[in-house]
């Protein structure tokens, strides 16, 4: 996984290491993820790891995300768009971020959900890395 590089807003609040990961080349040219492979590494998850510890207490490390589409008022003050998990039926509390300049991509994957009828959640994996736990969506799967 590359880091963003183009579109990509620098969060100077955030650790280098916990700005999400992701790339605007892993698109086609209509926001559709090159292949099934293709993932999202959350942003500003360092706050989060006591959730994120607490689902993996539980056993789970692949689960559902939820994502809300952003509202016109999101958008026009370019707010973070915040990911919870679902666990047991219920929801965690926001385990981080979509990095900044891959709303775009995510919000046309929700669409394309929302369009072919199927549930808006996407797949995620919570991993070890060496700066902490960290959240990756399987965007790919919603080709």
């Amino acid at each position: 996984m590359r880091f963003l590089s183009f579109g990509r807003v620098n969060n100077p609040e955030l650790a280098k290491t916990d700005q999400g990961a992701g790339s605007l080349d892993d698109y086609l040219y209509d926001l559709i993820p090159r292949n099934q492979k293709v993932r999202i590494q959350l942003a500003d998850s360092d706050p989060c790891q006591d959730a994120l510890r607490a689902v993996l207490d539980q056993g789970v490390t692949e689960t559902e995300a939820f994502i809300s589409r952003r509202s016109v008022d999101d958008e026009r003050t370019d707010a973070p768009t915040p990911v919870r998990l679902f666990v047991n039926q219920r929801p965690t509390p926001v385990v981080g971020f979509i990095p900044r300049g891959l709303e775009a991509p995510v919000e046309a994957a929700l669409g394309r959900l929302v369009d072919s009828g199927k549930s808006t959640r996407m797949q995620a994996t919570i991993r070890q890395t060496k700066n902490g736990l960290r959240v990756d969506l399987a965007i790919g799967l919603t080709r």
